[in-house]
């Protein structure tokens, strides 16, 4: 399985990611959760897709996830917002979030979210990722998106220095199932 994800700020990111992947190439065991041990299905083993990969391919059935770096201490989030696959040819099966500092969460330790995809049927669908950050987002929580997703406003007061809002990093996706 590949491990592809995007570690913003964080420089044991790539560490963290080779120990991981380590991890994952040599774990123990040979059982499967693969309906009758088929080592080739991806309904257990989704393929992981580089959160840069825009156009991605897949067949009826298979998932695949997308990895992206979050950090809730710093109000950095990520959330799947409009426009929304066409669940007629891809379906979403959640997200989930992996804490950096393993089983034991540490004030301002970031991690992995995760989101999972599954094509259902023949055709072509889009969908976007939303990237916020304290100063791209107002409103929003770690499940909530916030209510724009334009521009923050600008900090105002004496000490303040005008500077230009940046709007929310805003990725979209286009899969094709054949």
């Amino acid at each position: 399985m590949r491990t592809a994800s995007i570690f913003r700020g964080s420089r044991g990111g790539a560490a963290l990611a080779a120990t991981a992947l380590l991890a994952l190439a040599t774990g123990c065991g040979s059982g499967t959760d693969d309906p009758a041990g088929d080592p080739t299905s991806t309904t257990s083993h989704p393929a992981s897709h580089s959160v840069k990969d825009t156009s991605i391919t897949a067949k009826p059935g298979e998932r695949f996830t997308l990895t992206v770096h979050q950090n809730a201490s710093t109000r950095e989030y990520w959330y799947l917002v409009d426009p929304k696959p066409d669940t007629s040819v891809l379906v979403s099966r959640g997200r989930h979030y992996a804490s950096d500092s393993g089983d034991e969460p540490m004030p301002g330790a970031g991690g992995r979210l995760t989101f999972t995809f599954e094509a259902k049927g023949k055709g072509t669908t889009r969908f976007t990722l939303l990237h916020c950050t304290f100063s791209t987002c107002q409103g929003n929580t770690s499940t909530l998106p916030p209510a724009t997703t334009g521009p923050s406003a600008t900090p105002t007061g004496a000490a303040a220095t005008p500077s230009p809002s940046q709007a929310p990093e805003r990725i979209t996706y286009t899969v094709t199932v054949d």
